[in-house]
């Protein structure tokens, strides 16, 4: 499942998955992208991953986009839907996922660090939605306007400046900003600390999530109750309080 364009890796229990271009910046070509599908699905079959983090190689770029010369030479007009992987649209991934933005992510970068649950960025990390600068789309923006405040998405669309990491922390896309050097074990930590709750309880508060955005509230609130009714009644339910009146360290099966 590694390629030389993406590479797998097991820390812990958390998977890191790396796209390897740093000498293009990343940028998402045939191959990048293919490797991206294949690592996701190993992440979801791999047992003993919890937690993906997906970063870049290198301290330049997370990802700079598309392969603007591969397009080029493909005549690329309307990108298919599952150009990229898009999580939670064009492939499921119940486990949570974390983008370590190690440089600039712009276009399809900005997409990666979009469709990942939580975002940790290095202070050199640059964003942007660049597509109106060459010409292109971004009908995977869709979801900005409830990550972030409506007006900023639309400054962020329609000019396709770039933000700064700062920035970006101020308006909620991104969760914490540390020094490049720290962005590894920042990531893997945060990684870890989500690794170490029940599983069944993580799956299903990311569902949650998402659900206000999706549904009315009514809805909402009813559909987060089928979501959360299997938790309640798990074995790792009833495991959490009985090791906290024990002291010890949960083992959470999972079921």
């Amino acid at each position: 499942m590694s390629t030389s364009a993406v590479k797998y890796e097991l820390i812990g229990p958390v998977a890191w998955l790396t796209i390897n271009r740093p000498e293009a910046r990343n940028a998402l070509s045939r191959a990048v992208r293919e490797g991206l599908y294949a690592g996701v699905r190993r992440f979801n079959d791999d047992m003993d991953a919890k937690v993906l983090v997906l970063t870049g190689a290198g301290d330049k770029a997370f990802c700079a986009g598309g392969d603007l010369k591969e397009m080029a030479e493909d005549s690329l007009t309307v990108p298919p839907p599952d150009f990229v992987p898009q999580f939670g649209r064009n492939i499921e991934v119940a486990k949570p996922t974390i983008a370590a933005v190690n440089g600039v992510a712009y276009a399809g970068g900005f997409l990666l660090a979009q469709t990942c649950d939580l975002c940790v960025a290095a202070d050199t990390a640059r964003f942007a939605i660049s597509e109106v600068k060459v010409g292109r789309g971004a009908p995977w923006a869709a979801p900005l306007p409830w990550m972030i405040p409506p007006r900023i998405a639309m400054q962020i669309l329609l000019t396709g400046d770039p933000i700064d990491a700062t920035r970006a922390h101020e308006i909620g896309f991104v969760n914490d900003v540390v020094p490049l050097d720290s962005l590894q074990s920042t990531a893997q930590a945060l990684a870890e600390r989500i690794a170490a709750n029940a599983p069944l309880s993580v799956r299903a508060a990311k569902q949650t999530v998402r659900l206000a955005a999706e549904h009315p509230l009514t809805e909402a609130f009813a559909r987060a109750e089928s979501i959360w009714e299997p938790v309640y009644l798990s074995a790792d339910a009833q495991e959490g309080p009985a090791a906290f009146r024990d002291k010890r360290t949960p083992q959470w099966r999972g079921r």
